[in-house]
Order: structure tokens, then C-alpha cells, then sequence
């Protein structure tokens, strides 16, 4: 049991490690980390004690995770999105309840939302990018239900730790393909990154695993000792996996008294993490206009994020080349010189959406405050506490007036038509102005000006 249980164990570990350190912020890879984490956790608890209502419960868990993940990726248009998205958590404690009140097969129950997850987003499969991740999720899914049945039901088809194994398989898979939609969101590249942490998590497992392995093996029967190395493994594997954040939270402590020491070392990391998850330069030109004007929603949801703007590709636009030549060729190749020039050239665009005049809340104005003071400026106006210091009149108005009269998801839509006036601009600019574009884009859909 130890030599597969380990290796299972610590493969899985790291991968929903890797998947909420990618992005803490976004809620489908905390999801897939948590089904991932769950399986491992379930793994460690059957080698303690094979077949356990405990273990049995654990292993049911990864499939309500991974129900949330299915509806996390519905297309945010689809009716259905935030209704289940919300409900996901309550429906998914109610039949983890239920799996545990219920012995061995009617813990299958647990399955029920994977289905109906599964059933939504294969019908919006063809608004679901990449197209294939919906037949491929499916396969997994169906997969790893096949194996939950033979391990809670009565059928006995070869020892309990081979089909673990395979559940794990299908677990792994599933992660995968969940960074596949994130960084293809993103419009990053995964593979570089991941082929990083992978390797170092191998090699983790093969240090670390390999003696925790044969310490099991050497002393069976011995609880305490089996938890201790796994738990020994979980840690390696999160620092691993976990690598920036931790790294970063690291800085805070020891630089506590340094700030500017602190804030210098923090922009490097930001640097070096984002560098393997760029797209490639040449594929820029290939963009059509709907993923522009994403990646260009994106730019300005993440304007004072100095890590993520490096990571978007509309870092490498012709505006912000042109930019960087006119300050000389020792900054042309700093990326941190680019994320400046990119804040820059998307700043320009949302001013030239103001109306001509002092501050005003009527209806011409909404999509310039929403950008400007939202996402610009980096003000959260239904943040309770107090705004940064040193805000001017026009700022203060303008947060009182959206706690006043605009409903969050008014905003929210602003800021989401506003950035794709924004993403128009850019575009019209791009397309008439740079060749490689008019040769790039190729198809005539993709000429078109972004609506």
C-alpha cells in the first residue's frame, strides 16, 4: 500500500497546491485544489485503516469538489451561472451529509451534483473554451465514477489500492485540464510553468516520498508514524507547489522593518514567476477580436496588479513597443518597464472616454468613473473602512455616489461595456495602423472592430 499510496498521495498534493497558487483569486482553482487535496487526504486516511467510513466519506468529497469546478466553468452568459454557482457550496455540504449518514453504496449519493454539473456544461459546451474540455471533463468524470462504484459497492474487481490509484489518475487529469481553461483565460502559456513545478515536485517525491515510503514499510502497524510522514510529504509538496506565495509571505517576515527592500523583491518574483506563463510574442498578431477585447477586460481588472499585467499579452502591443523605444533601448526588454507602458497606454484610452466637462454622475459618464475610479485608480467604493488618503473632490464624490445609487452589479457591467469601448479603441488603432495585424488577423471576422 505505502509505495503507491505515497507517490499518489504527493502527486495529488502538489497539483492542488500548484492550482491555487497559479491564481489564490479565482474560485474554480481553489475548487479543483480542494477535490485534489480531498483524494490525497482520503488516500493517507484508507492506508490507516483500508475501507473506514472515514475513508470512504473522504473519497466522495473530490466529487462534490469537482461539481463546483464544472459549474465554475460555465460561460458567465449562461442562465444558470450564478444561480448554481451560489448554490453550489449549501448543495454540496447537504450531500457530503448525506454520504456520510448513508452506508457504503448510498454514499454514491455524493455523485448527484457531478451529474447535473456535468449535464449543464455539456450543454454550453459550444461557448466553453477550450471546446473540448467539456467531452474531456465528461470522460474524467465518468471515469472516476466508475471507480467510486467499484470501491463503495459490493463488486470485487482486484485489490482496493489499484482502482485508488486510478481514481487518482483521473483526479490528476481533471487538474490538468482545469490549468488548461485557466491559462488559455489568461491568455498564458502553462506549459513552461507547470513542466517547472512538476519537476520539482517529482523530485520532491523521489527525495522525500521514497524514504517515507520504506519508514512505512519498516514499521507497519504504527499510526502515529504513518501520519507523521505523510504529513512530512504535505509539507514538502506545498512548498512546491505553493512556492510564490510562500516566498512572498516569507519576504513580509524577514523584511518587516524594510519596505523598500521588501517592495523590490517583491516586483523580481512577480517578474521571474510571470516570464515562463507569457504567451509567445509571434502569436500576438493571431488574436481575433473577441479574446482581445477579453484580454483587454482582463488588463484593467488587474491594472494595479504588477504580477498579472506581466503574464497578459497585450503587454507586447505595438503601442507599448513604440512607447519603449522612445525611452531608449536600455528599457526595451525590462518587463517591468512594459507593465508600466501597458498601464500607461490603457490609461490614455479610458480617459478619452470622459465627456467634456467637471465631474458629473449622469448617464455619458458611467463607463469613465467605472474604469477610472474602479479600475484605474484602484478605489473599492463598497469596501467598508475608510479610502486611501489623499483623495481628491472628484474621487470622494465619486465613491460616495456608487455606494449611494450604483447596485454592485451595475458597476460590474459598466466596468464590462466600458472595456470594451477600451478594447475597440485599441483595436482600430492595431489594425490600421500596424501591418502585422492587417496580415495577422487574416480572416475578415477578425479585421472587424470589436463591438
Amino acid at each position: 500500500m505505502p509505495a503507491i499510496a505515497v507517490p499518489a498521495f504527493a502527486l495529488t498534493w502538489w497539483l492542488g497546491c500548484y492550482l491555487v497558487g497559479r491564481d489564490p483569486t479565482r474560485a474554480v482553482l481553489w475548487r479543483a485544489g480542494g477535490a485534489l487535496v480531498a483524494y490525497a487526504v482520503a488516500v493517507a486516511a484508507w492506508t490507516l485503516a483500508p475501507g473506514s467510513a472515514a475513508a470512504q466519506v473522504l473519497l466522495c468529497v473530490p466529487a462534490l469538489c469537482w461539481a463546483g469546478v464544472v459549474v465554475g466553468l460555465l460561460p458567465p452568459g449562461a442562465p444558470e451561472h450564478a444561480q448554481v454557482n451560489r448554490g453550489w457550496p449549501a448543495a454540496a455540504l447537504v450531500f457530503l451529509l448525506l454520504a456520510a449518514a448513508l452506508p457504503d453504496v448510498g454514499k454514491l449519493v455524493a455523485l448527484a451534483p457531478l451529474a447535473g454539473g456535468m449535464v449543464l456544461l455539456l450543454r454550453y459546451r459550444e461557448r466553453v473554451r477550450p471546446t473540448a474540455l467539456p467531452s474531456a471533463l465528461a470522460a474524467a468524470a465518468l471515469l472516476y465514477a466508475l471507480g467510486l462504484v467499484v470501491v463503495l459497492g459490493p463488486m470485487d474487481l482486484g485489490p482496493p489500492v489499484l482502482v485508488l490509484a486510478a481514481l487518482g489518475l483521473d483526479l490528476l487529469l481533471m487538474g490538468y485540464l482545469v490549468a488548461v481553461a485557466d491559462a488559455l483565460d489568461s491568455g498564458e502559456r502553462l506549459l513552461p510553468d507547470l513542466r517547472r513545478s512538476l519537476l520539482a515536485g517529482v523530485l520532491a517525491t523521489l527525495v522525500c516520498g521514497g524514504p517515507a515510503a520504506l519508514t512505512m514499510l519498516a514499521v507497519p502497524g504504527r499510526s502515529a508514524v504513518v501520519v507523521l510522514q505523510f504529513v512530512l510529504v504535505a509539507a514538502v509538496l506545498s512548498a512546491v507547489g505553493l512556492a510564490a506565495p510562500l516566498r512572498a509571505g516569507l519576504d513580509r517576515l524577514a523584511f518587516l522593518e524594510d519596505d523598500r527592500l521588501r517592495h523590490s523583491r517583491t516586483v523580481l518574483h512577480l517578474a521571474a514567476e510571470a516570464l515562463p506563463r507569457r504567451r509567445e510574442r509571434h502569436r500576438m498578431p493571431a488574436l481575433d477580436a473577441d479574446e482581445f477585447r477579453r484580454l483587454t477586460r482582463r488588463a484593467l481588472e488587474d491594472f494595479g496588479d504588477v504580477g498579472r499585467l506581466l503574464r497578459n499579452p497585450l503587454i507586447d502591443l505595438p503601442a507599448v513597443d513604440r512607447r519603449l523605444a522612445a525611452r531608449g533601448p536600455a528599457v526595451a526588454d525590462q518587463p517591468l518597464a512594459r507593465a508600466a507602458e501597458l498601464r500607461a497606454v490603457l490609461g490614455e484610452h479610458v480617459a478619452r472616454l470622459k465627456p467634456a466637462g467637471a465631474f458629473g454622475t449622469t448617464e455619458e459618464w458611467r463607463y469613465f468613473n467605472a474604469l477610472h475610479y474602479c479600475s484605474v485608480r484602484g478605489l473599492r467604493p463598497y469596501r467598508r473602512g475608510p479610502q486611501p488618503e489623499g483623495l481628491d473632490r472628484d474621487a470622494r464624490r465619486a465613491v460616495d455616489w456608487f455606494r449611494r445609487y450604483v447596485p454592485r452589479r451595475s458597476l460590474h457591467r459598466w466596468q464590462a461595456e466600458g472595456a470594451a469601448l477600451v478594447a475597440a479603441q485599441l483595436w482600430r488603432e492595431l489594425v490600421s495602423t500596424d501591418p502585422r495585424w492587417l496580415t495577422g488577423a487574416g480572416a475578415a471576422p477578425r479585421r472587424q472592430p470589436v463591438r
